[in-house]
Formats: structure tokens, C-alpha cells, sequence
């Protein structure tokens, strides 16, 4: 037990030093305009924040994306059913689509690892968008012909690109969350030697 405790700090703190070289580089002479540190510490903790929103949204977006996509197997339901799960995923994806905006104009001012969750979660959200639209139009289009691969593509695409995005957002916040743990440990572990 000793050993394995003794191995995860060693691991512990190999991902910190790697994650935290850049402490070591002298820093970065601040650009005029340049956002202040507090600005930069509130941003990065909005950053979070919408992404934390984000993955509230994205858990009821995957729960009836999934749904949707169950529909590809099963002919008999209703185009009423469809165009009614369509309208809860547009729902969501649009909640969503309104805190990645937000993301995207503080992103010049957040931890790289943000930037990244930024990029990932716009890329999974845009795609969900993309195929929840085009669902919407052919179905009001072709209210009798739902079970056509043209619309059946669409709705597998929501259902894979919901659980891309729920599983990128709780991976970034699993990260923050054990970098704050790590940092907390870090502390203590100073303050006691």
C-alpha cells in the first residue's frame, strides 16, 4: 500500500512539473490592452464555469439524443415523435451553442487546457447543430418518410456527436477538478514540511 502511495506521488507530481513548466520561463512582458491578472483569473473561472453549464445541457442533450437515435430502429413511430425529441435536442443545443459563444470571446484569456475544451466542445456542438437542423428540415419536409437513411444518418450523427460532447466536457472537468485536488495537496504538503 506504501508503494502504491508513494508511485502515485511520484506520478503526481511528474504531470505536475510537466504541467507547469512554463512557472520556470521568465514571463511574458504584458502587451499593451493586455487583460490584468485578476481579469485573467475571473475569466479562467467563467471559462469553467459555462463549461460546468455546459455539461448540464449536454447530459439531458445525450439522454434525448440517444432517444432519437433509438428511432433509426423502430419504423412505427410517428414522424409527431420525432419532430418532438428533435425540438428537445434543439432546445439543448442551442443552450449549449449560447455558453460556447461566450467561451469563444474569452478564449483569448483562459488556461490552454480551456482553450482546448473550447475547441472541442464548439467542434461535437457544431456537428449536433449541423445534423439537428438538417433532421428538422426533412422531416417538415417528409413528414411520412422518416425511416430513410438520408434522415436516419442525421439522427445517428446527433446521438454519436451528443455523447462526444458529454464525454469531452466531463473529461476537461475532470482534469480541472484533479489539478485543483493535486494543487490543494501540493499546498498542504508545503505548509507541513
Amino acid at each position: 500500500m506504501l508503494t502504491i502511495l508513494k508511485r502515485m506521488i511520484v506520478t503526481l507530481a511528474a504531470v505536475a512539473l510537466l504541467g507547469t513548466a512554463s512557472v520556470f520561463a521568465s514571463p511574458p512582458a504584458p502587451s499593451p490592452g493586455a487583460p490584468e491578472t485578476a481579469d485573467l483569473a475571473y475569466l479562467s473561472e467563467r471559462a469553467s464555469t459555462l463549461l460546468a453549464e455546459i455539461k448540464e445541457e449536454a447530459a439531458a442533450l445525450r439522454l434525448h439524443a440517444d432517444t432519437l437515435g433509438s428511432f433509426t430502429r423502430n419504423p412505427q413511430l410517428s414522424w409527431h415523435s420525432h419532430a418532438s425529441y428533435l425540438d428537445r435536442v434543439k432546445s439543448h443545443i442551442n443552450a449549449v451553442g449560447k455558453r460556447t459563444a461566450e467561451l469563444q470571446q474569452i478564449r483569448y484569456a483562459v488556461l490552454p487546457w480551456q482553450q482546448q475544451a473550447i475547441t472541442e466542445v464548439t467542434s461535437h456542438a457544431a456537428k449536433v447543430a449541423a445534423s439537428t437542423q438538417a433532421a428538422i428540415v426533412y422531416l417538415n419536409e417528409n413528414k411520412g418518410r422518416h425511416f430513410v437513411p438520408e434522415y436516419r444518418d442525421h439522427l445517428t450523427i446527433i446521438a454519436g456527436s451528443s455523447g462526444d460532447l458529454k464525454d469531452a466536457v466531463d473529461k476537461f472537468l475532470d482534469y480541472d477538478k484533479t489539478q485543483q485536488k493535486f494543487q490543494r495537496l501540493q499546498n498542504e504538503l508545503e505548509l507541513g514540511g
